[in-house]
């Protein structure tokens, strides 16, 4: 599949509603197909994760951001099903708690970054404060700022902070992969009802996730606006249709298998002097008396 379509352009000024169709399938007609794909890429993608943690150079920080009901558990869930746990982590970025409030704001996420050899996924993430701080203003006024910028300086401010920040995690072996869940608004209605309608779907329903469906254009102008000021070369968004969960997956899946063959991995190579360890102890070995 070409991911071409998917990548924000470094510079690109883009329009969600003209350019990025959220049911967009590709070249699949059938769910079938795509699922027939996507169990083969999760196996390629555990097979490239053994071999990121015994080289141990270097990690991948996945982000995963979107408007609510749009996918991002169950694409986390489905894609990374295949992987060992222990090379593995999800970090999930609600409200920030007081202690939080008392840092920057990237401090809490540079705590999850993820180590070498890892994967790290951040549900939600720094662009949060891009976003739901942009179309809630009044939320800044919670974050004990000595000094808050008049109009849109702040979030100029923001867009080189992070932009500085991802370049320098990129120069410390510590790859970014963005994607925004691209779900359309009607999308959104029929998953909201879906979930009070199920009763084991409740727990998964906030009042407030109705509320926020009320700013909706507010939310894209913002995500436009960290797109063309935030998709860089070394850190560019991928922007997923989500109206189709199955092809969400295929997509993401395909696109972090295509990164990680990007680094070339290799399993590490061992000196002489070790092999003639290995061939010394398989020796004892077969010589034990069982």
């Amino acid at each position: 599949m070409n991911h071409k379509p998917f990548i924000v352009s470094p510079g690109a000024n883009i329009s969600l509603k003209d350019d990025y169709d959220p049911s967009y399938k590709a070249e699949f007609h059938e769910k079938a197909d795509a699922k027939r794909k996507l169990k083969a890429g999760i196996k390629q993608l555990a097979n490239y994760q053994n071999i990121l943690y015994a080289q141990n150079t270097c990690a991948l920080l996945i982000i995963f951001q979107a408007m609510d009901a749009a996918g991002k558990d169950s694409t986390i869930k489905h894609v990374m099903s295949g992987i060992n746990p222990q090379g593995c982590q999800v970090f999930s970025f609600k409200a920030p708690s007081d202690e939080e409030l008392d840092h920057d704001y990237l401090w809490r996420t540079m705590k999850a970054l993820p180590e070498r050899g890892r994967i790290g996924i951040f549900n939600r993430s720094y662009y949060e404060e891009l976003l739901v701080v942009r179309v809630h203003p009044e939320i800044l006024k919670q974050q004990q700022l000595q000094y808050i910028p008049d109009g849109n300086q702040i979030w100029q401010q923001r867009f080189e902070e992070i932009n500085n920040f991802e370049k320098y995690l990129v120069n410390n072996g510590i790859i970014v992969l963005k994607f925004f869940l691209n779900v359309s608004k009607k999308e959104q209605k029929t998953r909201f009802l879906d979930r009070i309608e199920s009763p084991e779907k409740h727990w998964k329903f906030s009042a407030n996730d109705v509320r926020e469906r009320g700013f909706w254009d507010d939310y894209m102008m913002a995500y436009e606006d960290v797109f063309n000021h935030t998709s860089t070369k070394y850190a560019p968004w991928h922007i997923i249709p989500a109206d189709r969960k199955w092809f969400t997956r295929l997509v993401v899946s395909e696109i972090i298998c295509a990164k990680l063959r990007e680094l070339n991995l290799q399993y590490p190579s061992v000196s002489e002097e070790h092999k003639q360890k290995l061939l010394h102890a398989k020796k004892m070995l077969e010589n034990e008396n069982e």
